[in-house]
């Protein structure tokens, strides 16, 4: 793995610039385009129903639930599959579960968050794969008073391993960036341990 940054409270990062190679990266990245069927869903969020501001499209063995939503079991399509066995061999974690966020540009983000849901177990290792434009990852400690965090950018064919604590002490998200044209998929891979209750 690349460059591993240890948080506070036991949390650290993985991150890995150039993971897959600009060729693999390409291919994946067209054919996630054409292998996924992307939707914009609703979701909740302080107590008001909005359209989540990305597309998404998953796969999984069980159904994942979020932001007041249910993701139905769905099978793994062959590029996810093959992505996924090859995240699994880097970070020894049977991943069961992926979410792709299709970032159309710079308008479309995901606001700081946390993978904590009860399914995921206390301390879930999650992976992220990063295709096609460069957008801005940032991680902030929960509490003011805990240090540590990072931001830096995450490019064509990079991976992320979030692990320790992490999810526990730290959110995590990509903001807007009005100056981004270029679009991005971006693949969040976690073991649920269960179906949602």
């Amino acid at each position: 793995m690349g460059c591993r940054i240890p948080l506070a409270a036991g949390a650290w990062l993985d991150h890995e610039p150039s993971w897959l190679e600009a060729r693999e990266a390409d291919e994946l990245l067209r054919a996630l385009r054409e292998e996924l069927s992307w939707e914009q869903r609703a979701i909740v969020l302080f107590g008001r129903e909005v359209l989540q501001p990305r597309l998404i499209a998953w796969a999984g063995d069980l159904g994942y639930r979020y932001s007041g939503q249910t993701l139905e079991p769905r099978a793994f399509t062959p590029a996810l599959a093959e992505i996924r066995e090859r995240v699994r061999l880097l970070t020894g974690t049977p991943f069961n579960h992926v979410l792709a966020n299709r970032y159309r540009d710079g308008r479309d983000a995901i606001g700081l968050h946390a993978d904590d849901e009860p399914e995921l177990g206390r301390d879930p290792v999650v992976a992220t794969v990063s295709l096609g434009g460069t957008r801005r990852f940032v991680l902030k400690p929960r509490r003011k008073t805990m240090p540590g965090g990072a931001r830096f950018d995450l490019a064509h064919g990079s991976l992320v391993v979030m692990g320790g604590t992490c999810q526990r002490h730290f959110v995590h998200g990509v903001p807007r960036q009005l100056d981004v044209t270029d679009e991005r998929i971006s693949l969040t891979f976690r073991r649920l341990l269960r179906a949602p209750g």
